[in-house]
């Protein structure tokens, strides 16, 4: 069975985050979602790329959910969720993802 990318688990669990809790108005619900996924993107990038990589990409992660805040003050929410998992998906493709 193929591996999912990380860029792919990365920037599905900041979108599927923000959308189980916009659809279920169940704030705890999406953050499950965002830890998932993120758990899974870091066990990833530990094995892919190193520790170091991981923690430097774990906190990409964390700094684009909590950085999504404010720019959807400026943009809307689902632009703001989008460029966040933009974001996130290309730095973890560049660090992570290409060399396999």
């Amino acid at each position: 069975m193929a591996k999912v990318p990380t860029a792919v688990v990365a920037a599905g669990g900041l979108v599927g985050g923000y959308g189980v809790a916009r659809w279920t108005r169940k704030r705890q619900l999406g953050g499950v979602v965002l830890a998932a996924a993120g758990a899974a993107a870091a066990q990833q990038w530990r094995q892919q790329a190193g520790g170091r990589a991981a923690g430097a990409l774990t906190a990409a992660y964390v700094a684009a959910f909590a950085g999504s805040h404010p720019l959807a003050k400026k943009v809307g929410a689902w632009p703001a969720v989008f460029g966040a998992a933009g974001a996130v998906a290309l730095a973890s493709w560049a660090v992570a993802d290409r060399q396999g």
